[in-house]
C-alpha cells in the first residue's frame, strides 16, 4: 500500500522550511547568520531566490499567534534565543513578484483565524505569484495564542499531559476544526467560476451574477454565507498543506491536504507512516485522488561529516543543551544526505521537506551541495517544467464544484 497514486511524478521532490536564521536555537549567532536582517524584506528575499536558485518545489515559511518557546505548551523568559518574527503570508506576498518559478507556503494558524480571511489572503498570494501559492494549515491549544483573541480559552497542559484522555479529546476537536476550516477555504476558492468575469466596458458588465455561488458551509466551529470577495485563484485551488505526526493528524492530510509532512526516523517508520495515511485516503474516498507525502530532516551540511558534527556541537554548547527536533536530525555531507532520500523514497515517501539548521549555511548546502549530487544521480530535475506550484508537483488544475457541467 505504500505507493503514491498513479497519478504522482516517481521523481524526487524537495522544499525547504524556513524559520528565522534557522531551525537551531543558536542559529543566529553564527556569523553567516544575519541577526540584523531578520526582519527585513531583503533577507527574506535572499533566501527565497536562493532555494529558486536551487530549483526546489516550494518554501514553507514558520508562523504562530505566540513567541517562539523552548517549551512545548507555554512561552519561556529566554533573552539569548530569537523572539519576533514577520507575518509569513505577508512574507511571501512580498517575495512572489521576486520570483518566477517556486512555490510560496506561508503557515496559517487554523484555530484562531477566519477562513474566509485566510481564503482571500491566499487566492491574493496566488494572483500575485501567478500560481505559486500554498498554504500550510496549523492548528494551536497554547493558552497564551487563545489569551490574544479572548473568543474560547484551553486548559494549561503539561508535557506529560500529552497522553492522557482530554489531550486527545482536544486533539480530535482542533484536528476536526481544521478539517472544516479547510473545506471551507475551497468552497470560497470555488465561489467565483473561472469565467464569473465578464470585463466588458460596451455592455457595461464586470461580472456575471450567476457565476458568483453562496458556499452555505455550516459546520460546529463556524458558518461560512460566501461568495469570496476574490475571484478564483489562477491555480483553481492553491496548494493546501499540514504536518502531521500521529493518527489524529494523518487522518487530516489523508482527507483534506494535497501534501502532508511527516516525520519518521527511519526506513521502516517512514514505510509504516505511508501506508497509514494511504490507508486513510482509502477510507476517505480519496484512493485515486493525488497526495503528496513529504518526510521533514532537520539538517546540518557540510563537505566533511567531521565538520557537520563539530559545528553542530559547537551550536549546542551555545544553546546550552543538545538540538532535539520532532524529526530526524540529519548531520552529514549532501552526499550521504542523497543516500538516505532515495533510501527514504522507496518506502512511498514522493518527497522531502528540508529543515536548514542554519539557513545561512545549510541552505545554501542544499541547493548548491544536495541539489547537484542528486542531478548527477538523474533523481531531480535540472531546470523548472512548469510554471504553477501544483504543476511543479504534478497536480492538475481541479475543476470547479460549482460549475454547471
Amino acid at each position: 500500500m505504500s505507493s503514491s497514486p498513479s497519478s504522482l511524478s516517481s521523481s524526487l521532490h524537495l522544499a525547504v522550511a524556513l524559520d528565522g536564521a534557522g531551525w537551531h536555537p543558536a542559529a543566529w549567532r553564527e556569523p553567516v547568520a544575519r541577526p540584523g536582517d531578520l526582519l527585513t524584506a531583503e533577507y527574506w528575499a535572499d533566501i527565497v531566490t536562493e532555494a529558486e536558485h536551487g530549483l526546489l518545489d516550494f518554501v514553507t515559511i514558520e508562523d504562530a499567534l505566540g513567541l517562539q518557546s523552548s517549551r512545548f505548551t507555554e512561552p519561556d523568559t529566554r533573552t539569548d534565543q530569537v523572539r519576533g518574527r514577520l507575518d509569513a503570508v505577508l512574507i511571501a506576498a512580498r517575495v512572489a513578484p521576486l520570483t518566477r518559478h517556486i512555490g510560496l507556503v506561508p503557515t496559517v494558524v487554523a484555530t484562531h483565524t477566519e477562513p474566509f480571511h485566510i481564503s482571500k489572503a491566499i487566492a491574493t498570494l496566488d494572483y500575485v505569484s501567478t500560481g505559486r501559492a500554498g498554504l500550510r494549515i496549523q492548528v494551536s491549544a497554547r493558552q497564551n495564542e487563545a489569551a490574544h483573541f479572548g473568543r474560547r480559552a484551553f486548559p494549561r497542559f503539561r508535557i506529560e499531559d500529552l497522553d492522557s484522555p482530554a489531550v486527545h479529546e482536544l486533539t480530535a476537536e482542533l484536528f476536526e476544526e481544521a478539517g472544516d476550516y479547510i473545506e471551507a477555504v475551497r468552497r470560497l476558492w470555488d465561489s467565483w467560476e473561472d469565467d464569473a468575469e465578464i470585463r466588458d466596458a460596451a455592455t457595461g458588465r464586470f461580472i456575471d451574477r450567476d457565476k458568483l455561488h453562496y458556499i452555505d458551509f455550516e459546520g460546529r466551529h463556524f458558518s461560512v454565507k460566501g461568495p469570496s470577495i476574490t475571484p478564483r485563484p489562477p491555480q483553481g485551488q492553491p496548494l493546501v498543506s499540514a504536518l502531521a505526526h500521529q493518527s489524529v493528524p494523518f487522518q487530516l492530510v489523508a482527507r483534506s491536504a494535497d501534501i502532508g509532512y511527516v516525520t519518521p526516523h527511519d526506513t521502516d517508520q517512514a514505510r509504516a507512516i505511508v501506508d497509514e495515511i494511504r490507508g486513510e485516503q482509502a477510507a476517505a474516498g480519496r484512493a485515486e485522488d493525488p497526495l503528496h507525502i513529504f518526510g521533514d530532516l532537520v539538517v546540518f551540511l557540510d563537505d566533511d561529516p567531521a565538520a557537520a558534527t563539530a559545528r553542530r556541537d559547537r551550536l549546542d554548547g551555545l544553546a546550552g543543551y543538545p538540538y532535539t527536533s520532532d524529526a530526524k536530525v540529519f548531520t552529514g555531507t549532501p552526499a550521504q544526505l542523497a543516500d538516505l532520500l532515495l533510501e527514504w523514497q522507496r518506502t512511498g515517501l514522493s518527497g522531502f521537506r528540508l529543515r536548514p539548521a542554519v539557513i545561512g549555511h545549510d541552505l545554501e548546502a542544499i541547493t548548491r551541495g544536495l541539489v547537484p549530487e542528486l542531478q548527477r544521480r538523474n533523481a531531480f530535475r535540472r531546470a523548472y517544467e512548469a510554471d504553477t506550484l501544483r504543476g511543479l508537483l504534478g497536480l492538475s488544475r481541479p475543476a470547479n464544484r460549482y460549475a454547471a457541467v
